[in-house]
């Protein structure tokens, strides 16, 4: 059945229509503010209006992995960005460990020469976190590239976006299925800068003094509440060890705790298709773990996102855990022994920090079913309302505003 469009809607698909079949520039850019319907209206274009099919004619693609799975949770096939333009090749290296030289084996990953010839466009989502740099890459492989994104939300962490800056069309129009959502009523409060009184906006927002709340009902929301956003390290670093304290946890991550990676380690897939790696922002869960001592932990991972566990036991930096501070450099490598002590290779440790409260910057590209968020926009001076705003529609069906 074929998806309702509003007159928005509909004006944005002919708009890309006449693009696609009639203009010779290589890149859309549609832009939507949170509540607007982006995700229907891409669907529609790309499969009815263009009549492309998702994963064959059309590649759809995110970013991060978390945002992947927004896409493919609404019927459309996505992977990242990631894959879809590199290749991965794996070389053997020579490094030295503990005075004798070991021959690992490393991925590199280098920008493909082309894409499968089938793909006619690239569906690019959440298009306010990349990069003009990163958008170059994929230009030139000279496939016509419709993207999207939200241009009230925070600009990347490196780099600059100025595509966004002017759309060839902007959503504005809230969708019948999001009219009346509190939520969505909020994030346009914050985009637009106005004071959002405390109270309660039906039964799904509510904005509550952080000082008045009492410490049961504190309690309560945080363990209820799917993921909690907060603006800086001291108020992250607070939270993570009180959600700790609620839950029983102390001293070092143990199974059933909730971690974030905090760097990029190309070298640890995190499924067994080998699909998604260990990256910067990846949410999961310790199934199991052991420590070695000497700083370095070994886990069984799982992301949240996914119905499976990483590929064998996930090496870790320790030091964060025992002092605040990471023990060992980006990339250093130790020797991987069996279970008979025979040195069988080497690995990397990957870096983590506990994930009960994340930073607004690192919840980007992800919603989540209920989410509390401390607002601490302040500290963002002239990005303060896309700071708020960004982190309001991160919740996707209950939000709580602390401040």
């Amino acid at each position: 059945m074929a998806l309702e469009l509003n007159a928005e809607q509909t004006a944005a698909d002919k708009s890309i229509a006449a693009w696609y079949f009639g203009s010779s520039r290589q890149v859309y850019v549609l832009s939507g503010l949170a509540g607007t319907g982006k995700t229907t209206l891409l669907k529609h274009a790309v499969c009815e209006t263009l009549g492309l099919v998702p994963d064959v004619s059309a590649a759809f693609v995110t970013p991060t992995g978390k945002a992947a799975t927004v896409l493919i949770r609404q019927g459309i096939p996505a992977a990242t960005l990631h894959r879809l333009i590199y290749q991965v090749t794996y070389e053997e290296h020579e490094t030295v460990i503990n005075g004798r030289t070991i021959t690992i084996e490393k991925p590199v990953f280098r920008r493909r020469e082309s894409i499968d010839r089938n793909i006619k466009l690239i569906v690019l989502d959440e298009f306010s976190m990349v990069s003009d740099e990163v958008l170059s890459d994929i230009v030139r492989f000279g496939v016509k590239m419709l993207v999207c994104g939200d241009n009230a939300q925070l600009p990347p962490v490196e780099g600059t976006n100025s595509f966004l800056a002017a759309p060839d069309f902007c959503l504005t129009t809230i969708v019948r299925q999001q009219e009346g959502n509190p939520i969505i009523r909020l994030a346009r409060d914050a985009m637009e800068g106005r004071y959002i009184p405390y109270g309660s906006y039906g039964d799904r927002a509510f904005v509550l003094s952080a000082r008045r709340l009492r410490p049961e009902y504190r309690k309560k929301h945080f363990l209820k509440a799917e993921q909690l956003i907060c603006g800086t390290n001291k108020t992250r670093a607070g939270i993570n060890d009180e959600m700790r304290a609620y839950l029983g946890f102390s001293g070092l991550p143990a199974a059933g705790e909730k971690l974030i990676c905090t760097y990029n380690n190309w070298e640890q897939f995190i499924d067994g298709e080998l699909r998604y790696n260990m990256v910067n922002g990846i949410i999961g869960r310790v199934r199991d773990v052991k420590y070695t001592g000497e700083g370095i932990g070994f886990m069984t991972f799982r992301a949240d996102f996914l119905n499976e566990d990483c590929p064998g036991e996930v090496p870790f930096d320790t030091g964060i855990f025992e002092n605040g501070a990471y023990r060992y450099r980006r990339g250093d490598y130790f020797e991987k022994f069996d279970g008979e002590g025979n040195a069988v290779g080497a690995f990397t440790p990957n870096r983590f920090e506990f994930g009960y409260c994340i930073s607004c910057h690192k919840a980007q590209g992800s919603e989540f079913e209920s989410a509390i968020v401390f607002d601490e926009s302040y500290a963002f001076k002239e990005d303060a309302n896309r700071w708020l705003y960004t982190a309001i529609t991160r919740a996707k069906n209950k939000l709580i505003i602390l401040r």
